[in-house]
This record gives structure tokens, sequence and C-alpha cells, in this order.
């Protein structure tokens, strides 16, 4: 059996991408978080989110129970499968669960980072900080609602290029994470608001949209404090940039647009616009 790995922080969106990743490398079994999951369906085990504490989370994903192990190498066995793949936080814990689980060696090592970019590994873990919530690769039918007692939804479908339906995700809040609260999308619009009104080019920020999904992006609507010699390049693009690292250092999030809407440019001399 063929054996892969993909790694990478906690919270950077493994099981989100997991099958995607899978469907687009042939393989059809995924180990994630404790349970076995074959085309999309759980087939054995009990998921590491289960536990009541991070410390049992990682003993459970690990397979340190003898009853869990027995499940799942039974299961693995009676599938005759050509691929496995293994998710973990890191080479080492990948590695830990081949032993564990006596499947072979892992043949190819795949990290988050060569899936995802930047900005959505920051969102994904944004998420997760704030909220606690945390992603199951199965439908939402298939996971013990009595476990969470706090939070379950259906998470999103996930199709292939030519639109067949892979599987879908679960969105769970494991009594073990606690995050440390939702952030108000105001706060998001009064960062940026702040950042333009620190500039000397503003006159005024009109207005700030945000949208934090699919991925953070906002426009600004400003006008601008002349007088501006309009033959040169306005300095829109430092002032983008500085909404960029003020954003980011405030939020631990990248901006994956800023658009910046120009309204005017007030005349110093008697706060009239000179364009519009």
């Amino acid at each position: 059996m063929e054996i892969y790995s993909l790694s990478g922080q906690s919270g950077t969106g493994k099981s989100t991408t997991a099958l995607s990743f899978a469907h687009d490398q042939g393989i059809d079994a995924i180990i994630d978080d404790g349970i076995f999951i074959v085309k999309g369906k759980k087939i054995a085990g009990t998921s590491a989110k289960f536990e009541k504490s991070a410390y049992k989370a990682v003993k459970r994903a690990i397979f340190t129970d003898e009853n869990h192990l027995n499940e799942v190498q039974n299961a693995i066995n009676e599938q005759e499968l050509d691929k496995l793949l293994i998710i973990g936080t890191s080479d080492r814990m990948t590695k830990n669960i081949v032993d564990r689980l006596a499947v072979g060696e892992i043949q190819h090592f795949y990290h988050i980072e060569d899936l995802r970019t930047s900005s959505e590994m920051k969102l994904a873990k944004f998420i997760r900080k704030t909220e606690g919530k945390h992603i199951m690769p199965i439908p939402v039918v298939q996971v013990e609602q009595n476990f969470f007692k706090r939070f379950i939804q259906k998470g999103v479908e996930i199709f292939s290029p030519k639109r067949e339906k892979i599987g879908e995700t679960t969105i769970v809040q494991p009594d073990f994470h606690q995050g440390i609260g939702h952030v108000d999308k105001q706060s998001f619009i009064q960062n940026i608001k702040e950042t333009c009104e620190n500039e000397e080019i503003t006159e005024k920020v009109s207005k700030v949209q945000f949208e934090l999904l699919p991925l953070p992006k906002t426009t600004v609507h400003i006008i601008l404090c002349g007088p501006i010699d309009l033959n040169q390049q306005l300095p829109i693009e430092q002032l983008q940039r500085n909404i960029k690292i003020a954003f980011e250092q405030e939020f631990e999030l990248e901006l994956q647009s800023i658009d910046v809407s120009l309204i005017s440019i007030m005349n110093e001399r008697n706060l009239e616009p000179v364009i519009g």
C-alpha cells in the first residue's frame, strides 16, 4: 500500500484540504484525528475531537488506545487499499501513526504550505483561535452529535473540477478548545479606517466595506487632501501597503485584496472637491 503524509500546524486547514488533495492523488482512504475515512465516509474509529482535553485528543489521534487501534487496523485490512493518506501536525506525528497502525512506511510527504496560500492558512488559524472551530472531513450525519454540547453544523460540500461530489465537511467546537470569542466585523473596519485616517493624504474616509470570507478583502472610499498634482501618480499604493501591514499586525490575517475608491480631492484653500 502506498502511504502519503499531509502535515501542518493545528488550525491551518488540513482537514478542509484533505478531501480535494486525496481525490487529486487518487487516494480513497484518509486517517484524520483518529478516524478512518473512505471516499468521504467514516468507516471506523473515534475522533480526537470528542475528547475533553487537548492531551487526550493527541493520544486519541496517535492511536494509543489498543481497542481503538485494533478497530481501525481491522477496517483498513478489510478495505484492501492501494493508497492511504495520513494527516498530522508534523512529519514525526504521521510517522508515529503509521508505526502504530503497522501499515508500512510513508513514501510521499506533503505539507499544508504546498497546498494552501498564506492567506488561507492565516484565516483558518484565526477562526480556530477566535472561535475554537474545527473541521471534520465527514458529513454531519456521521458525527455523534451528543459529544458536542456547544456547537456543530454542516460545513461545505467538496467538488472536483468536473463538479463530481468528493465529500463534505462538518464544523464542530470541541470541549477542549476554548475560543477567545468572535471578533466583530466592525473591529476589522475600524482598523482599516484608522489606518487611512492616519495618512497625511487622507482628508476623509467616506466608507469602508469588508468581507472576511472566503478570504479577507476590503474596499475603502476616501477623499484625498489636496492640492495634488494630477500629472503625478497618486500615492495610493503606499496607502494600500500601510493598510495591509496594520491589518496583519492587529489580526494576524492577510487581506487578499485592498481596493481604494477615490471619491474626490479636497482643495485646502476652500475645502471644495476639485474632482469627483
